[in-house]
């Protein structure tokens, strides 16, 4: 039941509720699953398998993924990254008074 292809629904965490695929099987306990989740290694304990499988290959890319859950009309919602901005570089004023007094005294 748990092979490559399989659409899966998440039942613990975060991603909790959500569909993917199995990408690739890791071992007898952990799967690499896709879609509206994030892309990761999960227990199998924590996916319930579904009775459609997806015809993808093993280690497909995200894209593929995407592809073959809207042919069952299941929307995936990519979110980018947003691109950060540099930081403003602030200038420090030193206090006259401070760096004087400083002076005075290693003197």
């Amino acid at each position: 039941m748990i092979n490559v292809g399989r659409l899966i629904m998440k039942t613990a965490g975060r991603d909790a509720g959500k569909y993917g695929v199995i990408v690739d099987v890791i071992d007898n306990n952990f799967v690499l699953i896709d879609g509206q989740v994030r892309r990761r290694k999960v227990n199998i304990k924590h996916v319930e398998p579904l009775l459609p499988t997806l015809d993808i290959q093993k280690g497909a890319s995200h894209e593929a993924v995407v592809d073959a859950l809207k042919k069952l009309d299941i929307e995936v919602v990519d979110t980018k990254k947003k691109e950060q901005k540099p930081k403003p570089v602030k200038k420090r004023i030193l206090n006259s008074k401070k760096s004087k007094d400083k002076e005075a005294k290693s003197q």
